[in-house]
C-alpha cells in the first residue's frame, strides 16, 4: 500500500483547499491521471495520480482546506496487494496515520483521549479519539467534539471535521477558505509593509462615444499614464531598499466573486486594443467563475485596477498589494452640474482614487500619474 499526500504545489503555500474529487474508493488509477483539484492562494490546480493503482481509502472532504504532507489517498498496486496477502494473517494491531491535520502525524488511538479521567475506562468501541490539532481547533472555535464523528481512520476527529462542524453552527462561524483566506493575508501584510497614501480626481466624459467600454477605456488610460510616469508602474522591495520600474504592464484587474477576491493578470496590456480587452476579461471571469484559472493567470502585476464603481461607491481608499506600488480605482460614474459660460451644463464624470506607496512613489509623481489618466480618459477617442 502506497500513501499519498499533499505535495508542494510551489509558492511557499503551505495550505489548499480541496475543490473536487474525481476519483472515489475503488477506483483504478494510472499514472497522471487527475484525482483532485485544489484551490491555492495563487489558483486552482489539478493534482496527477504519481502511480498507478486502486484507491483503497480517501481522506478529506471537497472545501477541506488541508496542508501540505496530510494524507489524501491510499492506494494499493499489485505489488503491494500480494505483499498485503501475505502479512494478512500475521497481525490485526492498527496505527491511526494523522491526515488533513497542519501536520503529518503518526498517533496511535490509545494516546489521546478527548474527555474526564473517569472516561478513560470505557472499552474502545465507546473511545473518542481526536488528532491533537483538532482538539485545539475545537477549543479555539467553540466546536464540542463530543457531537462530531470522525473522518479519519478507525473514526478519529481530524481538523476538517472540526471546521465543517464550525460551519454548520448557529448562529454560525465561518472558517475562510480560498481566496477569502488568501485575501486576509494579502490585506495584513499590505497594512504593515505599505506607506499608503491616496489620491482622488475625476475625469468628465462629455466626449465619450455612445456604449464605450468601461473597462476597456479605463486599461489604456492606465498604460498610457504607466508608460508617461513610470515610477508607479513598478515593484518596491524595502529589505534591500530597490525598486523595479517595469517597461512594459502586467495589469491586475481586480474581480469578485462569490468565492472572494480575485485579480488576475493582464499581461503586456499595452498591447492590447479595446475589443481585446473585452474579450480576455469575458474569458477570465468566466473562469473565474467555474474556479478554473491557473496560478500563472495571478502572478507578476506591475500595477491594479478596481473597477468598483460597477457595483456602488464614488471614492474609496484601495489596498496596495505588495510588491506592486499602485491601485487605481474607479468609482461609479455620476451626471452633475458644471457651469459653461454661466450657463448650467449637465455632464457624467467618472470619479477616480489611487493608492500609492509612499516610501517608492513621490506626491508629485502620483499627481502626474494622475493627471495623464484624467486626460486619457477625457479625450473622445481610447
Amino acid at each position: 500500500m502506497k500513501s499519498f499526500t499533499l505535495p508542494d504545489l510551489g509558492e511557499g503555500l503551505a495550505e489548499s483547499e480541496i475543490i473536487a474529487w474525481h476519483v472515489e474508493v475503488g477506483d483504478t488509477v494510472e499514472v497522471d491521471q487527475v484525482m483532485l483539484t485544489v484551490e491555492t492562494a495563487k489558483a486552482t490546480v489539478d493534482v496527477p495520480a504519481p502511480y498507478s493503482g486502486t484507491i483503497v481509502s480517501r481522506y478529506g472532504n471537497e472545501g477541506d482546506v488541508i496542508s501540505i504532507g496530510s494524507l489524501l489517498l491510499e492506494i494499493e498496486d499489485q505489488e503491494s496487494a500480494l505483499q498485503s496477502q501475505k502479512s494478512a494473517a500475521k497481525s490485526d494491531a492498527a496505527t491511526v496515520v494523522g491526515s488533513v491535520s497542519h501536520q503529518s502525524h503518526n498517533v496511535n488511538v490509545d494516546e489521546y483521549w478527548v474527555g474526564s479521567a473517569s472516561q478513560h475506562t470505557m472499552t474502545r468501541s465507546e473511545t473518542l479519539t481526536a488528532m491533537p490539532s483538532a482538539r485545539i481547533l475545537a477549543q479555539k472555535l467553540g466546536v464540542d467534539l463530543h457531537k462530531l464523528k470522525g473522518s479519519g481512520p478507525s473514526g478519529v476527529i481530524l481538523d476538517a471535521d472540526v471546521y465543517n462542524a464550525c460551519d454548520q453552527q448557529l448562529p454560525g462561524t465561518e472558517v475562510l477558505k480560498g481566496a477569502r483566506r488568501t485575501m486576509v493575508s494579502t490585506m495584513t501584510a499590505s497594512h504593515q509593509q505599505v506607506a499608503a497614501v491616496t489620491i482622488t480626481e475625476e475625469a468628465n466624459l462629455e466626449h465619450w462615444e455612445e456604449g464605450e467600454d468601461i473597462t476597456s477605456r479605463l486599461v489604456m488610460a492606465i498604460v498610457q499614464a504607466c508608460q508617461q510616469e513610470p515610477a508607479l508602474n513598478a515593484w518596491f522591495d524595502a529589505e534591500t531598499m530597490t525598486r523595479c520600474v517595469h517597461n512594459t504592464v502586467n495589469l491586475g484587474l481586480a474581480v469578485d466573486s462569490p468565492h472572494g477576491l480575485y485579480v488576475p493578470v493582464l499581461r503586456e496590456a499595452d498591447e492590447y486594443r479595446a475589443g481585446g480587452i473585452r474579450k480576455w476579461v469575458n474569458e477570465t471571469v468566466a473562469g473565474i467563475r467555474e474556479r478554473k484559472i491557473g496560478r500563472e493567470q495571478l502572478q507578476h502585476a506591475t500595477i491594479t485596477l478596481t473597477n468598483f464603481g460597477a457595483i456602488a461607491g464614488i471614492f474609496a481608499t484601495p489596498v496596495v498589494t505588495p510588491p506592486q506600488v499602485a491601485i487605481v480605482g474607479a468609482g461609479r460614474i455620476v451626471e452633475k452640474l458644471v457651469l459653461r459660460n454661466n450657463q448650467p451644463v449637465s455632464v457624467k464624470t467618472i470619479p477616480l482614487c489611487m493608492t500609492f506607496d509612499h516610501r517608492a512613489c513621490t506626491g508629485g509623481e502620483a499627481a502626474r500619474f494622475m493627471k495623464v489618466l484624467v486626460k486619457a480618459l477625457e479625450s473622445s477617442h481610447a
